[in-house]
């Protein structure tokens, strides 16, 4: 199990209907491992998540805004799902500015579920081999990627370290590649 002291993650967020296990658990599985990560939402209000997209989950502060966060001291950019937030996240400027930032500068990628919208959105897909949750396997084809089925996908292709994953059920595969990448 790496130890990850030193390195920083960026969690990028909207303040409603982020999926509760895609966000809390991969929080939490990095700082247990020693990871700083912050949490970025588009306001200071509460984050609440959802279960299932419907169901009501644990809320939780967000530690600053996408405005105000600087994306140049991280190594990972975590963009977790949820339908909603996914649909919301990628309609705010700014962050896909943050999610640009990552990529342009090479650094990894790691979304989950609806979480690869944001790199839709922001264009960044061209050339990679993906997965997500499977309503956005078309998006992700008319935008230039390649999309797959499979658990977790970690991939170059796009000139960045990209890790995906499909649901919550995958999140164990999910959090083993994003150790990885981390640990190098």
């Amino acid at each position: 199990m790496p130890q990850l002291k030193s390195k920083q993650v960026l969690a990028l967020v909207t303040n409603y209907g982020v999926e509760q296990d895609e966000l809390l658990v991969p929080v939490r599985h990095l700082r247990d491992r020693g990871a700083v990560v912050t949490l970025a939402a588009v306001s200071r209000d509460d984050v609440r998540t959802l279960v299932g997209d419907e169901k009501p989950g644990e809320s939780v502060a967000p530690d600053t805004t996408i405005d105000e966060v600087d994306p140049a001291g991280f190594d990972l950019l975590l963009v977790p799902g949820g339908t909603i937030n996914a649909d919301s996240l990628r309609l705010h400027a700014r962050a896909v500015e943050v999610v640009e930032a990552f990529t342009s500068s090479g650094r990894p990628v790691a979304a989950i579920c609806h979480g690869p919208w944001a790199l839709v959105e922001a264009g960044q897909v061209s050339g990679a081999t993906l997965t997500s949750y499977p309503s956005l396997a078309t998006d992700i084809r008319n935008a230039g990627g390649t999309w797959v089925d499979e658990p977790v996908v970690k991939d170059s292709g796009a000139g960045f370290p990209l890790i995906t994953s499909r649901n919550p059920q995958d999140i164990p595969d999910f959090l083993r590649e994003v150790d990885a990448v981390l640990a190098d």
